[in-house]
């Protein structure tokens, strides 16, 4: 039988290289939607961390559920950085009539 641990990093192999793939064929026009709807799905994954993190299972689940945290709150702060920067180029493109 294989072990489900062997499962697990196969599949995040996997979606590694599809997220990859999929992200490096978006044209630059389409990155501030993305990030947008990349935040969203962050937050998705910032909720879940919580959830593993505050469950008491086990230490060493409730310490990978902190950093699910820790790491999840960083991406989705800084996408809406990234974000909020590209729409500031937008603005300063504009002609002021």
């Amino acid at each position: 039988m294989i072990e489900p641990l062997l499962v697990s990093v196969y599949i995040f192999v996997l979606a590694v290289f599809v997220g990859f793939e999929t992200i490096t064929k978006v044209p630059p026009l389409l990155h501030t939607p993305l990030m947008s709807g990349t935040n969203a799905i962050s937050g998705i994954t910032l909720v879940g961390a919580l959830i593993s993190a505050g469950a008491g299972h086990l230490t060493l689940s409730t310490a990978l559920g902190l950093l699910a945290v820790i790491i999840a709150t960083i991406n989705v702060v800084g996408g809406f950085m990234v974000t909020d920067r590209m729409l500031e180029m937008f603005k300063k493109g504009k002609k002021k009539d």
